[in-house]
């Protein structure tokens, strides 16, 4: 069985319970996961795969000799795996091509399929079609016959990354046993971004109720949004932005009190490691992309064109303004007032 899902890192994140409800279900099937580079370490060590597949765009993008110098290799790979069954997760041009060369004669994909990839595989409209992502996929995993019984994200943290997590934090300034939050400062879209003004405020009111809040992110965009944040504020952050590797970065998620962002790869990891999660929203709905497990947890944008679904606001509007630093203090709060009843 060969997966199809190549990115974004998010993107990667809402599809791995489908690993492992392939193997709940048939442990016996070989299972190859097709991704690009940036998402490749989430899959590294899961134990729901068998292979995985590197698709580098970037290579078949450079040039025309480019393209057909590694398009035979992958078609090879692809021929290798004598797959029966591909499940196209991306639904896009580049993925169905994938499925095509794979050579699997049953090929699936979600409802919503673009560029024509419906035409290489099979939509299913199962009964998640307008539901969660996560759900959205699984349900491709059900048209093949999987239980879905549990959903499970299948993320392999080892000891040397939990290591290096923890002496990044220590170096840091996050001394062991002290309570920390998480605040993912960036997002690939403009409109997915809160402020750096409103984060400085969230990041002292945390510091006030003895929660260290710590930043993380990639990206010189990222590390620029941290110094504005870091001046702005009464009391420096602490700031991880580009200095972890992914499984690392799950590493200092997972032990965190809680995490804050926008809808991005670092908000989704936290979500799938069951870490109480405040996500905010606003091009984007929490029905289809809001924290899976704690859509009660999602601030949506009180405006009425929000799920524009568009990168950029075409109205000129910062969109997640709308979100006020006391309605995430409120909703940080609740999340702490149900973990102390529980």
């Amino acid at each position: 069985i060969l997966i199809i899902k190549l990115s974004a890192i998010g993107d990667v994140i809402h599809a791995l319970p489908v690993s492992y409800a392939i193997k709940e279900t048939y442990p016996e099937a070989h299972v190859t996961w097709a991704v690009e580079p940036p998402a490749r370490e989430l899959l590294e060590g899961n134990p729901y795969l068998d292979d995985i597949i590197v698709f580098e765009k970037k290579k078949f993008k450079a040039s025309l000799g480019g393209f057909w110098e590694n398009f035979w290799p992958l078609r090879k790979k692809l021929k290798a795996g004598q797959f029966d069954i591909a499940l196209d997760l991306q639904g896009l041009g580049k993925s169905a091509a994938l499925a095509y060369f794979s050579g699997a004669p049953r090929r699936y994909g979600t409802a919503d399929m673009r560029e024509g990839s419906r035409w290489i595989s099979t939509p299913v409209r199962g009964e998640n079609a307008k539901g969660h992502i996560v759900e959205r996929y699984l349900d491709v995993a059900r048209a093949i016959g999987c239980r879905v019984e549990r959903v499970v994200f299948p993320v392999a943290i080892g000891d040397s990354d939990a290591v290096e997590a923890r002496q990044r934090l220590l170096l840091a300034g996050v001394p062991e046993g002290r309570p920390y939050a998480v605040l993912a400062v960036g997002a690939n879209w403009p409109n997915k971004r809160w402020s750096p003004r409103d984060y400085a405020t969230l990041a002292d009111w945390l510091f006030e109720r003895h929660v260290i809040p710590v930043f993380v992110g990639g990206g010189l965009l990222d590390e620029h949004l941290v110094e504005d944040i870091t001046r702005l504020a009464l009391v420096p952050p602490v700031n991880l932005v580009g200095q972890t590797t992914l499984k690392q970065l799950a590493a200092v998620i997972a032990g965190a009190c809680v995490m804050v962002g926008g809808d991005t790869g670092p908000v989704h990891l936290a979500a799938g490691l069951g870490v109480p999660t405040v996500m905010l929203m606003g091009p984007t709905d929490a029905n289809r992309n809001g924290p899976y497990g704690q859509i009660e947890n999602a601030i949506e944008a009180n405006r009425p064109c929000r799920y524009c679904w568009k990168r950029a606001c075409p109205k000129g509007l910062d969109c997640l303004a709308a979100i006020h630093p006391p309605q995430v203090e409120e909703k940080i709060e609740q999340i702490w007032r149900r973990r102390e009843g529980q």
